[in-house]
């Protein structure tokens, strides 16, 4: 079982705080959603604990099964088992998905895939994605529909199988068949028992796919409320304002 930790997490953009003391835990087999509205924060913790210059840790720790992600670089946070979903993913031209996704695979499991077992291996994950296979051999994300987008980034989690998976907003922009796919991909990972999963959204409609085990709500760089998936169904009947913190 894998423990993503993550004890009074305090981050900076430039010279302004955003997380403001952000304690949460994320363990194999669970499902977790953190909500909240625009500004929340909610993208600030996923990039900082994936490692992105532009989010300054000021105080707290990050722990992956006890080793401190904090010390490490990005590839070595992604190849000790942590994945980030982007909201909005970006485009590498000249390089075709298949190309991309073999590489990722051989980075994560420490050798190449045999040619062929890894084409059966993409094709049969492509298939439950509904996507179709020429897609394998377009450049990643180039050209892409906001819904290719999403379902590309589900097949990396699906083949590289991450300790903990954080999926920031992957429901943004999906219609409805996108979101249904998608969803199911995530569920199949969830299932699998090895990967943590911390789902990043404002909106409770892609918790009608997916069910959390645990349910927490950012407001202002904080987590204010934390509860079961009962939590979601409060926050669809009345919103977020009812839990903002007063302020004396």
């Amino acid at each position: 079982m894998s423990t993503l930790d993550i004890r009074d997490l305090h981050v900076n953009v430039d010279e302004t705080e955003i997380l403001r003391g952000v304690t949460l835990t994320v363990r194999s087999g669970e499902t977790h959603a953190l909500m909240g509205p625009n500004g929340s924060g909610k993208s600030t913790l996923a990039y900082a604990v994936a490692g992105h210059p532009k989010y300054t840790v000021t105080g707290g720790t990050v722990t992956l099964d006890g080793a401190d992600v904090l010390a490490m670089s990005v590839d070595e946070r992604a190849r000790a088992g942590l994945f980030l979903a982007m909201q909005y993913p970006v485009e590498v031209p000249g390089v075709s998905v298949s190309n991309f996704l073999r590489t990722s695979v051989t980075a994560i499991r420490g050798e190449a895939p045999k040619l062929r077992l890894w084409v059966k291996e993409l094709k049969e994950t492509m298939k439950a994605l509904e996507m179709d296979p020429v897609f394998a051999e377009r450049n990643v994300n180039e050209g892409f529909s906001g819904g290719e987008k999403k379902r590309h980034e589900i097949l990396q989690m699906e083949l590289l199988k991450p300790r903990i998976a954080i999926l920031d907003e992957t429901d943004s922009g999906l219609d409805v068949d996108a979101l249904r796919v998608v969803s199911e991909g995530v569920n199949r990972v969830a299932a699998g028992g090895a990967t943590g999963t911390l789902l990043i959204t404002h909106y409770t409609r892609i918790l009608r796919y997916i069910t959390p085990g645990f349910v927490h709500v950012m407001f202002d760089g904080r987590i204010v409320e934390e509860g079961g998936p009962e939590l979601a169904q409060v926050l669809e009947d009345k919103g977020y304002e009812h839990l903002r913190p007063v302020v004396a």
